[in-house]
């Protein structure tokens, strides 16, 4: 992918975090949008694109994935599934 500039960046991690905030259950809001808000203001272009990635994929995946009930994909495992699976939400 191509070198963005900020204000399309910008759009594109606002635009992941509210996919992260609404995925249709409340866990996988909470814990996607949580990892989301703590996590996306670093990631740089590819790392958005590993999200989107990772959020292109069904919730029982993904929370199967976060609570080590199933591997990752080889193809999925990458710096952002391992910053995913590490994310511990704040109560």
């Amino acid at each position: 992918m191509h070198d963005q500039n900020p204000t399309e960046i910008e759009t594109r991690r606002r635009r992941l975090s509210y996919r992260a905030w609404h995925r249709g259950t409340l866990e996988m809001d909470i814990l996607l949008g949580g990892f989301a808000d703590s996590h996306i203001a670093g990631l740089d272009d590819g790392q958005l694109q590993r999200l989107e990635v990772l959020l292109n994929q069904p919730d029982p995946e993904i929370f199967a994935w976060y609570c080590r009930r199933r591997p990752v994909p080889e193809h999925q495992d990458n710096d952002v599934i391992n910053l995913f699976l590490n994310f511990k939400i704040q109560a």
